[in-house]
């Protein structure tokens, strides 16, 4: 979650390397204001320190000396599945297994080391001190009165714009009707089961495969009641960006949705849509 204002971030840096952790951790002490930074030459250290106190951002490498850098972020999200805060794979090898299952193992983003690391100082204080004034425009697809008073009041207080559809079939009307999907909003919000016939799965199997619209160019939130880790899985399997489980927090809803926003900013600045 990013940090509070005034508070130090503090930031896990984790890879095998000696110079590696050395050259992101002088970064990040000349891009962010006095951050707390802890180097990790493991998966296994990080993890621990993990569990010490909240974290704001964990960076990690793709292969690490002990485990997976994959399977230490699905171990991160497992340990800490109401605290929310973004890890980002820093890699030189961004292959098809990151862009297939980075989603899925609940890493936010990647950065390709072929940028440069002065690139990469700027691209983590994104994400710890993220732009309070980043607004979008999000379309929420709930069928429960309650559920949609209370969480569009939460959006409405933190600045975004939001449409409400009752069913994925009027939302789907919504996003076919423009010249393209990401065109109709910046980010979807949606429960899973809904009074229609179609389901969240319905929407994203629609989006991802036949509209072609991947997770940056429409971010896809999935408000669930089910806490069963495969559950979580499958949508995110099926192209979710995140998961949002209920009783909804606005703290976390909050997060979610701002980080969700600005990844997607920063995909359109770099493809010059912006």
């Amino acid at each position: 979650m990013a940090n509070t204002a005034g508070t130090p971030p503090r930031i896990i840096v984790v890879d095998g390397s000696k110079v590696v952790r050395r050259l992101i951790t002088g970064l990040l002490q000349k891009e962010l204001q006095s951050p707390e930074v802890v180097a990790c030459d493991s998966g296994a250290d990080a993890l621990a320190a993990v569990k010490e106190r909240d974290v704001d951002l964990v960076t990690t490498a793709l292969r690490l000396p002990d485990m997976d850098g994959l399977e230490f972020s699905r171990r991160l999200r497992d340990a800490g599945r109401q605290r929310y805060f973004p890890v980002v794979v820093v890699s030189g090898d961004v292959t098809a297994r990151l862009h297939r299952e980075g989603n899925l193992a609940g890493v936010t983003d990647y950065f390709d080391k072929s940028h440069g690391f002065e690139a990469l100082g700027a691209f983590i204080r994104g994400y710890v001190n993220p732009d309070a004034e980043i607004t979008g425009r999000v379309l929420f697809i709930e069928d429960s009165r309650v559920v949609v008073m209370a969480t569009t009041r939460m959006m409405e207080k933190n600045g975004l714009d939001v449409t409400h559809r009752g069913s994925i079939e009027e939302a789907l009307e919504i996003l076919e009707a423009a010249p393209a999907p990401a065109e109709a909003c910046d980010l979807l919000l949606t429960d899973v089961y809904l009074k229609g016939g179609l389901t969240a799965h319905d929407l994203l199997r629609r989006l991802r495969a036949e509209l072609s619209t991947g997770p940056q160019a429409l971010p896809v939130l999935v408000i669930t009641g089910e806490s069963d880790s495969r559950h979580h899985a499958e949508l995110l399997r099926l192209g979710a960006n995140d998961v949002v489980e209920k009783p909804i927090r606005e703290a976390l809803l909050t997060t979610k949705l701002r980080f969700q926003l600005q990844v997607r900013r920063q995909a359109r600045a770099h493809a010059g849509e912006d």
